[in-house]
């Protein structure tokens, strides 16, 4: 088996990446789970270096655009002062999914504990530093909706106290109690690492053919699939909203901060949960954000465009914009400036990509 050539160039804090607007940081978020006042520190922050914005990603995380290249020191200072980068050599493994709407509605068990276990043991573990920063772990309470994305090593729950550990994807998997599941899941990473020692730049399990069968006591599972967007409106007492293009502006930040009863969950589809604020959805709604899932915004998905990006043949914003106000139906679209296709969602979508003349967008399907 030949080995993945690309370097490894996912940003992080600490590593920056160098964009056409300017030095972008990456800052993890595991299992999405967060604050209305760490959105409001991590917005000033964003006015005080960047572009103002936070930027959403599909592993719910965030990004701040638009820095001094390179990054100053007190950018970095700032963000680790707001807990949001509790270990240096471990920044940019920390890279967990959740079922967003885990301990707040529905699933078979509230997995918050558990993200929070695993990414402590992930930062107690120093040869773990050593993972594909594109490495990916998924935790899903039992609905099925954040194990049939992409993944690497990932746990599905059966109910509170049993679960299947999963590698490189939801047909695979280990039935353990749950208290076994951080435990597992780090020895798993560990075997990972030690396999892929032999080829160059490997970053996902799917990348070795047949480890995961390897492991002892794995064997094919069949597990219930959900829907993996989250509902918008008022979802059991929260607030459910989606982020036009994912781009969280100082005034939408700002509101966050405001309504925030309780915890803020940033979505793989790039949207936000508010535990508690139902009642505050007029006010979210009054700064541009999604409560109605009739919205074309709601279907919309686009790169950042240029001109952020060099490598964006056209301004996606522009034509995210003519779309949503064209009046017709929309199924679930994302916008390319490029055939890269940043950002585009894991399930099926039509695909909008800029041709290498940039004079029409092409047409196509992805699942």
């Amino acid at each position: 088996m030949a080995g993945v050539t690309d370097p490894d160039r996912c940003p992080g804090v600490l590593r920056p990446h160098s964009a056409a607007d300017g030095a972008l940081v990456r800052i993890r978020v595991p299992g999405g789970q967060t604050t209305g006042a760490a959105i409001g520190r991590l917005r000033r922050i964003a006015q005080q270096f960047g572009s103002g914005d936070l930027q959403l990603t599909s592993r719910a995380s965030l990004q701040i655009r638009g820095l001094a290249d390179p990054v100053p020191d007190s950018l970095i200072r700032a963000i680790r002062e707001s807990g949001f980068l509790p270990s240096q050599t471990h920044d940019r493994v920390r890279n967990i999914v959740a079922s967003p709407l885990t301990g707040i509605s529905g699933g078979k068990a509230d997995v918050r504990e558990l993200i929070a276990n695993l990414d402590a043991g992930l930062n107690a573990e120093p040869r773990l530093a050593s993972l594909p920063s594109r490495f990916l772990f998924a935790i899903d309470d039992g609905r099925g909706d954040v194990s049939g994305m992409p993944f690497d090593l990932g746990y599905q729950a059966v109910d509170h106290h049993h679960g299947w550990v999963l590698l490189g994807g939801a047909d695979r998997g280990l039935y353990v109690p749950a208290r076994d599941a951080v435990p597992t899941l780090l020895e798993l990473a560990h075997r990972f690492l030690t396999a892929s020692q032999e080829f160059d730049h490997v970053w996902h399990v799917r990348d070795l053919a047949d480890w995961a069968t390897t492991v002892p006591g794995v064997r094919l599972v069949e597990l219930p699939r959900g829907v993996m967007a989250t509902p918008l409106g008022a979802v059991v007492g929260a607030a459910s909203v989606q982020v036009p293009l994912a781009l969280l502006t100082p005034a939408q930040a700002t509101s966050v901060e405001a309504c925030a009863a309780g915890p803020v969950v940033i979505t793989p589809s790039r949207g936000l949960v508010l535990a508690g604020a139902a009642g505050r959805l007029p006010e979210l709604a009054a700064v541009g954000l999604i409560d109605n899932p009739a919205s074309p915004w709601s279907a919309i998905s686009a790169c950042v465009g240029a001109p952020s990006c060099a490598s964006s043949l056209i301004s996606t914003r522009a034509y995210a914009t003519a779309l949503a106000q064209s009046g017709s139906p929309l199924r679930r679209t994302h916008i390319s400036g490029c055939e890269r296709r940043c950002g585009a969602p894991a399930g099926d979508h039509r695909d909008l990509v800029a041709p290498r003349d940039a004079q029409l967008l092409t047409l196509g399907e992805s699942r």
